[in-house]
């Protein structure tokens, strides 16, 4: 987030609980199964854990996951395990002190590692702790994170660093491949590859005895879209078919002008009708930059 902070979203202008309920029953009866929660930080937004509970009572959702910078983990992992929710990704870019007080303007990694703990105490698993490498930046940690697997079970994934917010942040002298992140990792010892889930944009490696793996996702430099069947809705309501693309789907305004189930049924079928064969960002030559992922959706 900025320094001199954004301006206030009124609850007005973002869905309701009882919005999102509704829109993610309709999707569960068009085939729906997986929810992930996402923001922001969704953990500050109050009574999180009752719509961890209506989702998990929808007929023909089987998956709940939620996505968080883990500073309030501790205080709530145990209540939302209760509520349904299934799993939980921790985005941690530093695990040094000083450097995660000064990335997160004061946070504490200790209140970060004890959440993800008690994560795991309450099993909210497999855990696993995003880590985007930026050069010059926080690249000397890569193989500190890696090593993590060696005596944990978590899922360390390291992903690319992607043109995401003002154009001043990112550049390709930052930017750093999978490539060579897997070539910075493989010295610590060999990797093999290793099928942890069905689908998904990571591709998975574990050292040999290992209890935990590494992961790579490389939206720039490996394109995962022929597999990609996520649907991203925002806080305001808009339904983007693709993360990459400023593509929307207005559903709130949809809903508050009294549009009927088989409406907001259409809507959502046509999100997946325009879903975009491939997006067009690539490390040679970047012309694309999102708006930032606390309006987006991390």
């Amino acid at each position: 987030m900025p320094s001199e902070g954004i301006k206030p979203i009124e609850h007005k202008d973002i869905l309701s609980y009882e919005e999102i309920i509704r829109i993610v029953r309709i999707g569960a009866a068009l085939g729906v199964r997986k929810i992930r929660l996402t923001g922001g930080e969704p953990l500050v937004r109050k009574g999180l854990t009752y719509l961890v509970s209506s989702i998990n009572g929808i007929k023909g959702i089987e998956d709940i996951s939620l996505t968080t910078n883990g500073l309030l983990l501790k205080k709530y992992a145990r209540s939302l395990a209760s509520a349904g929710l299934k799993r939980v990704n921790v985005s941690l870019d530093s695990l040094r002190p000083d450097r995660y007080r000064e990335i997160t303007r004061g946070g504490n990694i200790n209140d970060v590692l004890e959440g993800i703990y008690e994560s795991e105490t309450v099993g909210l698993i497999p855990i696993k702790i995003n880590m985007v490498p930026i050069r010059g930046f926080n690249d000397d940690e890569i193989e500190e994170f890696a090593r993590l697997t060696l005596k944990t079970t978590y899922n360390v994934r390291f992903i690319e660093f992607m043109p995401i917010g003002a154009r001043e942040i990112w550049s390709h002298e930052k930017y750093i491949s999978t490539e060579e992140i897997m070539e910075r990792v493989s010295k610590i010892a060999p990797l093999s590859p290793v099928k942890v889930r069905r689908s998904g944009p990571a591709r998975y490696f574990r050292f040999e005895g290992a209890p935990g793996v590494v992961g790579f996702i490389s939206p720039i430099t490996h394109h995962f879209c022929n597999s990609c069947n996520r649907l991203r809705l925002t806080s305001y309501g808009k339904l983007r078919p693709c993360l990459f693309s400023e593509t929307e789907i207005d559903l709130r305004s949809a809903m508050r002008c009294g549009a009927s189930d088989e409406e907001i049924e259409r809507l959502i079928r046509l999100s997946i009708e325009i879903k975009p064969e491939k997006h067009s960002i690539n490390h040679e030559k970047c012309f694309t930059y999102l708006k930032p992922m606390s309006k987006i959706g991390g």
